[in-house]
């Protein structure tokens, strides 16, 4: 497929296709549910060259996302998707209800594993060889982890940092650029009580990002050029959680931040908040950068000058 000259468009969209059960996504995308084809729309309407989608479930055969992106009028040739922590059980009681196998007690919250995980669709081929999955290294391997009192020891032992994942995906550009991808969807900061369990994993997961940029995690920081995206569930201002996690990201010299002081979702009981963000790293030129229409999340995206 030709891809024309020009800025390269990188987007993220919360796409809400996830439903409470394997298979009812791809029965629903078959089915050319509205609730389908807006999502599409919106998505087509962007005209992104690669877009992050969160709240799409897994399959390993990945029919639910190619099926959404038959949808398209936008061509994907290239789709990618990990198996997300969401769902993938654990053993213990993780939430502390006195049952087992419930979705509070998986690595992510989930009704069935693959629930509302994440996915690649791209213009560009991804270098699937060099993907790296950060969504297995443990929340209390974190330096300055936010650990809730009371969480025991079993916990801390296998519960992982990610609630959704932690993705670096490598694009290859035509010009011969690799752009890796640094992708993720945080916990919302609520569900829980005065533990602030949460709270506490949302600024966590957002937290992995400078500590892996800076080196101080046990993986080599990413090769530039790179871009953080994704849904982090946190407004620097506004709304639950701790905002400290997300503000300091934001305030990172590594990256840089297109859309300061905006909204990217809306809902009934929060009003406004900015919850999406495409931040690329610093000395990236940028172009221009937007958000799409629709609710509760808009569609963010940024257009990079890249060789």
């Amino acid at each position: 497929m030709a891809v024309p000259a020009g800025p390269l468009r990188v987007a993220t969209f919360h796409a809400d296709l996830s439903r409470k059960g394997p298979g009812l996504m791809l029965r629903d995308i078959l089915a050319r549910d509205p609730a389908m084809l807006e999502a599409a729309a919106r998505l087509d309407a962007i005209g992104a060259d690669v877009v992050l989608l969160q709240d799409v479930d897994y399959d390993a055969a990945g029919m639910g996302l190619a099926a959404f992106a038959a949808l398209l009028t936008t061509e994907y040739p290239y789709r990618f998707a990990l198996r997300p922590n969401t769902g993938m059980a654990t053993g213990l009681d993780l939430d502390g209800d006195g049952r087992l196998g419930g979705p509070g007690d998986a690595q992510g919250f989930g009704f069935f594993a693959g629930d509302g995980g994440m996915a690649v669709l791209s213009r560009f081929p991804v270098l699937t060889d060099q993907v790296r999955d950060f969504s297995g290294f443990l929340w209390a391997a974190l330096p300055g982890a936010l650990l809730f009192d009371g969480m025991s020891e079993g916990a801390k032992a296998v519960q992982r940092l990610s609630s959704t994942g932690h993705w670096e995906v490598p694009l290859e550009l035509p010009g011969g650029t690799v752009l890796r991808l640094l992708a993720f969807h945080a916990t919302p900061p609520v569900f829980d009580g005065p533990e602030d369990r949460n709270g506490r994993r949302n600024h966590d997961e957002i937290a992995f990002w400078p500590a892996l940029i800076a080196g101080r995690l046990p993986f080599a920081p990413p090769a530039p050029p790179w871009v953080i995206l994704g849904d982090a569930n946190a407004d620097p201002d506004a709304g639950d959680g701790r905002h400290d996690g997300i503000a300091a990201l934001l305030a990172d010299p590594a990256v840089q931040d297109p859309l300061p002081g905006t909204a990217s979702a809306d809902y009934p009981a929060t009003g406004p908040l900015r919850l999406d963000y495409v931040l690329p790293m610093a000395g990236l030129r940028i172009i221009g950068a937007g958000m799409g229409d629709g609710a509760p999340h808009r569609p963010v995206w940024v257009d990079l000058d890249l060789p």
